[in-house]
């Protein structure tokens, strides 16, 4: 999606933990460290703490990859919420154990994997138990863990042991009933979240492992990611992810500390303001207070009913001057726009924003009945051989496609609304907002819009299906006499086969690199859109032939 809009070879904030993105910092270079050292050293535990999303996992998933010894057999437990008996058997699994029939007793496992283990050692191999999700062991199985440890040879044990977790397994092996369980642990290492100047190095490493050639966020953006994130890995993957899809819908190509708010503020579904807003308010609403200070004081000298009356009067003056200045602060834009702005209209109107009432509109600008559950809107949809395209996408990418389309809006206090794009011109997006057309700037619909949409389409045949190398179907015959009437360049032969054969293929990926399509070389929905645009088909609502002037 904004992968190639960017120049990158894949996303580069994904939050599955792939260890060809660990970025280490001064506290993971030195947690690294530590589990070396604890996987090639024997006897006793590792345990590694950190908060949520502060890259354990990727951590000891490149511990494994690619710092493993060659003569270590690792099982690994990603579930720990397990009885002894069936966590047990889950190491016997991870490690190909053989089990005796007698398996529902925990003594016959252990029997087994001593045994096991014994073996290993006389081979020469070594083998480490990684716990993930520590924090979640009752105490119970982390007994049990402890038992583990007694398997041992007269000069060193068997079984090296790795416990992950949140800062929770601290507090848990601190308890008095498991002091046996934390003497042994013999390596503890926390993880904390990266600092600012890190965060700024993680988001410019990220990007370069995923292919960027050139600046991507600039040094305000990074830094109002540290702020918003408190420099956890994770929550910077997912803002920085979202301000990248933002940008690309925007087709904005540098991304910006004002987008990464509202990128924020999507994912979090808070009104996330500018870091000045947490003093400038408090400061306002102090200036206030001198307001009414001074008020008191140069009327101090007066008495009677005239002295009372002034002093009323300065209190009533200086409280509303503070009240309009911190007003002036939270909603700059009430003082400059006589007319209500998108993101007021979106708020006013919430109760007729949401998707039952957009879908309903988007089928009446088709003449489609439709009713009922929301749910079944699509469903009702391919009864009238038409089809549901969700997608994530740039304002190009809608003018291309031409159709009328739901945009997911979100306004200022997080909030998602479902409006209807009828028509872009000249600039200016015409919006259906419950049923009311509102006209804005494309850019003023920008700052809400994060590239997330659904219209409707006529499949040809009535069949939306993807179309590619080796099917054989009547959609086929339309798209090779569908691009030929487009363009006599793209003809392919034979004219009327019903295969998608290599020539096709080429012909296909043709027409996405003229019209700046993904080319991949199959006609999915994208691009069959785009075919039944250029085709004109009459009765299809469009957006870039409808004018703002009715015409």
């Amino acid at each position: 999606m904004y992968t190639s809009f960017f120049g990158l070879n894949e996303k580069p904030f994904s939050i599955t933990p792939d260890p060809r993105y660990l970025f280490l910092s001064a506290r993971h270079g030195e947690a690294l460290a530590h589990l070396v050292y604890g996987v090639t050293e024997s006897g006793g535990f590792i345990q590694l703490t950190g908060e949520v999303g502060t890259g354990k996992t990727t951590l000891v998933r490149s511990l494994l990859q690619n710092r493993m010894p060659s003569n270590a057999d690792v099982a690994v437990v990603l579930n720990p919420q397990q009885s002894p008996l069936e966590f047990v058997a889950s190491i016997c699994g991870e490690l190909h154990v053989p089990v005796p029939e007698a398996k529902g007793s925990i003594k016959v496992l252990i029997d087994a994997l001593n045994q096991h283990l014994l073996a290993a050692h006389a081979d020469g191999r070594r083998t480490i138990l990684v716990v993930d999700e520590a924090q979640n062991l009752t105490a119970e199985v982390l007994e049990q863990v402890r038992l583990l440890t007694n398997l041992e040879t007269a000069k060193q044990k068997l079984l090296q042991i790795i416990l992950i977790g949140q800062p929770e397994l601290r507090e848990l092996l601190a308890r008095n009933n498991l002091r046996q369980l934390a003497q042994r642990v013999t390596g503890r290492y926390h993880l904390e979240p990266l600092s600012r100047a890190e965060t700024a190095q993680y988001i410019e490493h990220r990007l370069q492992v995923a292919g960027a050639l050139g600046e991507v966020f600039d040094v305000g953006a990074k830094r109002e990611v540290f702020r918003l994130s408190q420099g956890v890995p994770r929550l910077v993957n997912v803002i920085c992810d979202r301000a990248l899809l933002g940008a690309y819908s925007r087709e904005i190509r540098h991304i910006n500390r004002r987008l990464i708010r509202r990128a924020a503020t999507e994912v979090s579904g808070k009104r996330l303001g500018p870091a000045w807003l947490r003093w400038a308010i408090p400061s306002i609403a102090t200036i206030g207070a001198v307001i009414i200070a001074v008020g008191l004081w140069t009327v101090r000298g007066l008495s009677g009913d005239a002295g009372d009356e002034l002093i009323d009067s300065s209190v009533v003056v200086a409280t509303a001057s503070a009240e309009a200045a911190i007003a002036a602060v939270d909603l700059p834009e009430a003082e400059v726009m006589p007319e209500p702005g998108l993101d007021e209209q979106l708020q006013l109107a919430a109760d007729m924003t949401g998707r039952e009432s957009a879908l309903t509109r988007l089928f009446e600008l088709w003449q489609v009945e439709s009713g009922g559950d929301p749910q079944t809107y699509c469903s009702q949809a391919a009864t009238v051989g038409m089809s549901c395209f969700f997608q994530r996408g740039s304002w190009s990418g809608l003018r291309q496609l031409d159709r009328p389309a739901i945009l997911t809006l979100i306004d200022s206090n997080g909030n998602n609304h479902a409006v209807i794009l009828t028509a872009i011109d000249d600039g200016m997006a015409v919006l259906s907002i419950g049923g009311v057309t509102v006209t804005h700037p494309v850019d003023s619909v920008s700052e809400l819009w994060f590239g997330q949409y659904m219209l409707l389409w006529k499949p040809p045949n009535a069949m939306s299906v993807s179309l590619g190398p080796g099917v054989r179907n009547q959609n086929v015959i339309w798209l090779r006499q569908s691009l030929a009437t487009i363009n006599p360049d793209y003809a392919s032969e034979p004219f009327d086969s019903d295969a998608f054969d290599a020539d096709l293929e080429k012909t296909v990926r043709q027409f996405q690199r003229d019209h700046r399509l993904g080319v991949d070389g199959l006609a999915g929905q994208q691009t069959q859109i785009v075919i039944n645009s250029l085709l004109a088909m009459d009765g299809a609502p469009r957006l870039t032939v409808a004018r703002l002037t009715g015409e």
